[in-house]
């Protein structure tokens, strides 16, 4: 019941602002993601980590014909996840309610129904159900972007429809086939993760199966080559809408593989781990190399969140505990660093005449003291600075590819240090530079303080105590990596023997 409270109170909120006026509107979308919040903060400290199956468990049948379960649950891959999003939810809505929109009432309503969707896929424990919620997340942001984005925003929209559509019709596919498939002889077809995970389907199947699922999360994420429609909508869409998909949308992609790849097609998974992990190093290097080179922060934040999604997806793929273990802290990482990261991009265009070009900006340090001092906080988590809680997940995702291919993770110490690079560019052009003809220097205002320092003081705790997370999402990692870690093992074995017979 605490889940279903937890995946539904967005929307329902939402659904109750639009019979407010107006002005008031954002107070019962707020309250909700307030509510999420707390709820989201009470299962942390309820969680019981000795314990690596689901808690809080929720399961109704739903559409008991095609053996689709209305099934929620809480565990070590999704618990900080959740509360991450919740967390940058009321973040964003908080700052919209700080500004005049057109048609607000339709505007807090697909916000609202964006959290519960991307809550629901979260928490789904059902593939059908998972399924369904992750094609309903990406709806409101066409509408976001398409309705309230920049210049330029319907054909940022048409790029995005164009990829997710590709993306979701081929993971609708595959996840009838895996239901299908995975039904014994006689038996009662069912969608549950539990059910499929009990009855894993042939290993011939398992290639397509897998492939399709995973050009579904790549191109979510998103990864190279799949990224084309990423500058387009970073541009084009409302920084508070752009704070939520870049920090909370991308993870559900990558939670994916840990959720439903590697459990359910561990054969497959094992035998496309190289091309995988070259996907996920070709990401670290081509992301890194982009947010070097331009000058729009907008997209100095997507191409370093290409590579940051590339260095989660290594981790991934490395099939070792300490490698997904960190992937999974590194989601949670980037999601609490970007969303700041792009408060601030706002903050700094608005002091700019509107130019978020860093050309454009400079000298705001000396009369912004507080704003600098926040910006350089979330730049040094950004570059996964030694006592950062980012240094702390790319430690564990490069320690474990160490242990599986130590070539791939010597090439990917470049991204790291890239990222040390292009970080601190923005961050001395923006702040310490000559000042840009346009720039105003001024201090955070009260409102903008509001927005942005709850994010950044999870971000100090989490640096400070990182195993609140480790602890917790250790066993359920585990758990979701062995049957593929198994199935390379015995590949591996089974190579050694024909060199060796």
């Amino acid at each position: 019941m605490l889940l279903t409270i937890l995946l539904w109170l967005p929307l329902a909120t939402v659904l109750v602002g639009t019979l407010f006026p107006t002005r008031y509107v954002g107070w019962p979308a707020l309250g909700g993601a307030l509510g999420s919040l707390g709820i989201s903060i009470w299962l942390i400290f309820d969680y019981t980590s000795s314990k690596a199956g689901l808690q809080h468990v929720v399961d109704e049948m739903w559409i008991s014909q095609l053996g689709i379960h209305y099934k929620l649950g809480i565990d070590g891959l999704n618990l900080f996840l959740v509360a991450m999003t919740a967390l940058l939810w009321a973040a964003a809505v908080l700052a919209s309610g700080f500004r005049t929109w057109e048609r607000p009432r339709a505007f807090f309503f697909w916000l609202g129904l964006a959290e519960s969707a991307i809550l629901g896929a979260l928490l789904a424990q059902d593939l059908a159900l998972f399924v369904a919620f992750f094609d309903l997340m990406l709806i409101p942001f066409v509408f976001l972007t398409g309705q309230w984005g920049g210049r330029d925003r319907i054909r940022a929209t048409i790029k995005f429809v164009i990829y997710t559509l590709v993306g979701s019709l081929l993971m609708l596919a595959a996840a009838i086939a895996t239901g299908i498939l995975a039904t014994p002889d006689g038996g009662q077809i069912s969608f549950a993760l539990s059910d499929l995970q009990r009855h894993i389907v042939s290993s011939g199947s398992q290639d397509w199966i897998f492939l399709f699922f995973a050009a579904a999360f790549l191109v979510k994420m998103p990864a190279f080559p799949l990224h084309g429609w990423m500058p387009d909508a970073y541009r084009a869409m409302p920084i508070e809408v752009l704070t939520v998909f870049s920090g909370a949308l991308s993870k559900v992609a990558a939670y994916g593989f840990l959720r439903v790849a590697l459990p359910l097609f561990p054969h497959a998974a094992a035998k496309y781990q190289t091309l995988l992990l070259l996907i996920a190093l070709a990401s670290i290097l081509y992301g890194s190399a982009m947010a070097f080179t331009t000058t729009q922060t907008r997209l100095i934040a997507g191409y370093s969140s290409v590579a940051q999604l590339g260095f989660i997806t290594l981790g991934i793929f490395s099939l070792t505990s300490q490698g997904a273990q960190g992937a999974l802290l590194q989601m949670v990482n980037h999601g609490l660093v970007v969303a700041p990261l792009l408060f601030i991009i706002g903050l700094l265009a608005a002091r700019s005449a509107g130019s978020e070009d860093i050309r454009d900006m400079g000298g705001i340090a000396f009369r912004a003291p507080v704003l600098a001092a926040l910006f350089l906080i979330v730049a040094l988590a950004n570059l996964a600075m030694p006592g950062a809680t980012n240094f702390v997940g790319e430690f564990y995702i490069l320690l474990g590819v160490f242990n599986a291919k130590i070539v791939i993770a010597i090439v990917a110490f470049t991204g790291v240090a890239l990222a040390a690079v292009y970080s601190l560019r923005m961050y001395i052009r923006t702040m310490h530079n000559r000042a840009g003809e346009k720039v105003t220097s001024r201090e955070l205002a009260f409102a903008e303080g509001l927005v942005i320092a709850p994010l950044v003081l999870v971000i100090l705790a989490l640096s400070v105590y990182p195993h609140l997370a480790l602890q917790r999402s250790a066993k359920s990692t585990v758990v979701s990596i062995q049957p593929a870690k198994a199935a390379l093992e015995a590949r591996d074995g089974a190579s050694t023997a024909e060199v060796h017979p």
